[in-house]
């Protein structure tokens, strides 16, 4: 194999060949379902991970939300601003990206959490708690497996990646502030040979309400 590339790498080089591949996975037109029913008109929401704009970003925006989308890899903000011009998108890691406590309306986090290590992803996810608004969404998806620094090849390169098992993760987004709303789960099949199947789960939350103590 060759030397495993970082996130920004691997986008820089895959570019749209990652929308080719993925295109729609059943278990994101959930999620962008589930947000679309809840969220109030012009919410504003952050998009982290937001890769080539579609389809998360031009969904909301198409439904008249505020869509920011944050990415590492610079290639995929490049497409992400042709295709949903609507949207706004920066050029940013978001492990060193911040904003103001209780200013979105939803987080959106699919998939971002796989190159990241376990610690990274455990500060993000208490980073999107904060910057929520207290009636606030998050929305992520990842592949729930027990794994870190698994070196694995992915459309054609290789990366190292990482994840959580589903209760270990649902934990930690308890332990982060959130209250789980619901979960789906869902089998994908890339359109790329030698690219497996993934099991992939959703995960719906909100900041956990403070408790109101008994007089």
């Amino acid at each position: 194999m060759d030397r495993p590339l970082t996130a920004a790498e691997l986008f820089n080089a895959v570019g749209r060949g990652y929308e080719e591949a993925f295109g729609r996975p059943p278990i994101v037109e959930t999620g962008i379902r589930l947000l679309l029913d809840r969220l109030p008109d012009s919410a504003r929401v952050l998009d982290i991970g937001s890769g080539t704009g579609k389809p998360v970003a031009a969904d909301l925006t198409a439904a008249g939300h505020r869509v920011l989308g944050v990415d590492v890899s610079g290639e995929m903000v490049s497409i992400a601003r042709e295709q949903v011009p609507d949207a706004d998108f920066v050029h940013a890691d978001i492990r060193e990206w911040d904003s103001a406590d209780g200013s979105w309306d939803a987080v959106v986090a699919f998939f971002p959490f796989l190159q990241m290590t376990r610690a990274d992803a455990v500060e993000v996810l208490g980073n999107t708690a904060r910057w929520l608004k207290p009636d606030g969404l998050v929305a992520l998806i990842t592949v729930p497996v027990d794994v870190e620094g698994l070196e694995v090849p992915f459309l054609g390169h290789t990366v190292h990646v990482t994840s959580f098992a589903a209760p270990d993760l649902l934990r930690h987004v308890e332990q982060a502030g959130l209250d789980v709303l619901e979960t789906h789960r869902a089998v994908f099949s890339p359109d790329r040979e030698g690219q497996p199947d993934e099991e992939h789960l959703l995960v719906l939350a909100t900041p956990t309400r403070p408790t109101t103590p008994t007089p």
